[in-house]
């Protein structure tokens, strides 16, 4: 019975063994969760790196690629550069009205020149006298129609030109003694109320019949000439250069007006009319309303010589 009960029982050595078995079972899992500890450290350090290469943060869901390729798209944006600009619609416009401006045939190299040489050999001396100033304007009509003109304020006259800068011929001389102005208005251009026109700008009208007003015929004929006024505005080279900015200043051709006007009057007074020059600053205003004919003339600029594709007139 004794060695039987020896025989059942666990032996100290069997015991020892067992606790070994169990420590090295308890070893090999600890140093396994151990590797892999270190392993999912060393995939995140990886991933870090790569993150930080990118430019962008370490991932933490599904949607962090995305973020890691705007860093690149923003890089690679900032090493394109920013978009070119888109040219201005003002720089548009400044080189479109330049290009409109040179097809004028006065602007043309020595064409003013010879317009100002033929018209000065129309001057009589013994009627008009010398040359004082000379202009380059544009003549508005009674019916809203633009027209050049060179004009000249001479001793005893004023003389308006419609030269031909293309055929460089004078075609038409009109003659006013200053000893006959009487009146002066400048100011800006009205219509009457129910009227389609409208137009910008300053300009100057000079009278010199205070006593004859024009005739009913005279108003509405677009071609009357023997209307008792004439009105003059800018031309429209006027700001294309110092010179022809001088050339067509309206406000100093006022004032050179008004002296050679009262000098003429004090030299040669005019008998039964009153002396002097009165100078008015109001509306110079139009007795036009459809104008067709003026609205198509002035946006062709029909009343000045210039370049139309390949014809010039």
């Amino acid at each position: 019975m004794a060695g039987a009960e020896e025989e059942g029982l666990p032996s100290e050595e069997q015991e020892q063994e067992k606790e070994q078995e169990k420590e090295k079972e308890q070893l090999s899992s600890s140093s396994g969760s151990q590797q892999d500890s270190e392993a999912a450290a060393v995939r995140i350090e990886s991933t870090e790196e790569r993150a930080a290469q990118d430019g962008g943060a370490v991932p933490s869901s599904a949607s962090a690629p995305p973020a890691a390729s705007t860093g690149s798209t923003e890089e690679r944006a900032a090493e394109v550069g920013p978009p070119p600009s888109k040219p201005t619609a003002i720089s548009l416009e400044t080189s479109v009205d330049q290009f409109k401006l040179l097809r004028f045939f006065v602007l043309r190299p020595g064409t003013l020149n010879q317009g100002i040489k033929d018209t000065e050999a129309l001057v009589d001396k013994e009627i008009d006298g010398s040359i004082r100033s000379i202009w380059l304007m544009a003549e508005v009509d009674h019916w809203n129609n633009e027209k050049e003109r060179i004009v000249f304020i001479t001793d005893n006259s004023l003389m308006i030109f419609k030269y031909d800068f293309v055929m460089f011929n004078c075609d038409q001389v009109q003659r006013i003694p200053l000893n006959f102005v009487d009146r002066i208005s400048h100011g800006t251009f009205s219509f009457p109320k129910r009227s389609l026109l409208k137009r910008e700008g300053d300009g100057v009208r000079i009278f010199w019949d205070r006593m004859r007003e024009p005739t009913f015929t005279s108003r509405w004929n677009p071609f009357a000439t023997d209307l008792p006024f004439i009105t003059f505005t800018y031309h429209p080279v006027r700001n294309i250069s110092a010179t022809f900015l001088a050339l067509c200043d309206i406000h100093n051709f006022r004032e050179h007006l008004k002296v050679a006007a009262q000098k003429a009057h004090a030299t040669k007074p005019v008998p039964g009319k009153a002396n002097g020059v009165l100078v008015l600053k109001q509306d110079l205003h139009i007795d036009a309303y459809v104008g067709l004919m003026s609205f198509l003339g002035n946006q062709n600029r029909l009343g000045y010589c210039m370049a139309r594709g390949n014809l010039g007139y």
